[in-house]
């Protein structure tokens, strides 16, 4: 998402949710559809994946899965203030607190805080964006000059609009300084083919994972795609869709 400082840069305010009932059917909603969501310290120097493990109306207080390690958890409870950024189908949710707490949730370490008195729900895309199967990774394949050879670095989705994608880098190879342009990227996209695209490199984050590794998730954005190219990814994200709706209701 820029799980992180990439939900979107400009003025907020208009996005605002003070409602407590919204607040918390939202958050019920990052919880019940099992969302994994950033949790972001020291301006996004240190970006830690976590879920919302429970919502407490009665004790205005929600639960969180810990970060692995103890001195990432400390980090995080002597942080001036946490953020948090995740998203729910199309929408964009970013909240914070200024202190969390170490606590011990059904036999296991947890991050204890205040349910916000307020949060932003962003729904302005571009482009539908839609997360690729974790099942079955969906690859790119990106020429990487190496060497005085050129090597075919192949990396997983995170997901997929008209407008870009999302890769995970884990071994930190590729060069992602913003602005960078990749031609000859090829997608491998299952029931649709090959697809040959112009990728350009537009923000990347360290990511601590829920078991302890570290990752990099790169953000890339499409350069003049042919109207050929666009059906074929536009037909992608409709497949995509038709089956997590499938299983939504029961029927796939």
């Amino acid at each position: 998402m820029q799980m992180t400082p990439t939900l979107g840069t400009e003025n907020q305010s208009p996005y605002q949710v003070f409602s407590r009932r919204e607040i918390i059917a939202l958050l019920r909603g990052l919880r019940d559809s099992n969302q994994l969501i950033s949790m972001v310290i020291h301006n996004g120097s240190e970006v830690f994946i976590t879920s919302i493990l429970d919502i407490n109306e009665s004790t205005n207080l929600i639960i969180v899965d810990s970060a692995p390690g103890k001195l990432a958890n400390q980090r995080i409870i002597e942080a001036p203030q946490v953020s948090f950024e995740g998203l729910l189908d199309k929408i964009g949710i970013q909240f914070s607190s200024s202190k969390l707490e170490l606590i011990d949730f059904e036999n296991r370490p947890a991050l204890q805080f205040v349910i916000p008195a307020n949060l932003i729900r962003l729904q302005r895309r571009e482009y539908y964006r839609i997360n690729t199967p974790l099942s079955t990774p969906i690859k790119v394949s990106l020429p990487l000059e190496m060497d005085d050879k050129v090597d075919i670095l192949k990396l997983s989705l995170v997901d997929i609009s008209c407008g870009g994608i999302a890769i995970l880098d884990e071994k930190k190879v590729l060069d992602c300084s913003i602005g960078t342009t990749i031609e000859h990227c090829k997608l491998d996209l299952p029931g649709i083919g090959l697809v040959e695209v112009v990728l350009q490199i537009r923000n990347h984050q360290e990511l601590v994972l829920l078991n302890g590794k570290s990752n990099r998730r790169i953000g890339c954005q499409f350069i003049n795609l042919s109207n050929a190219v666009l059906s074929n990814i536009q037909r992608y994200i409709m497949k995509l869709e038709r089956e997590r709706n499938a299983k939504l209701t029961g029927i796939g």
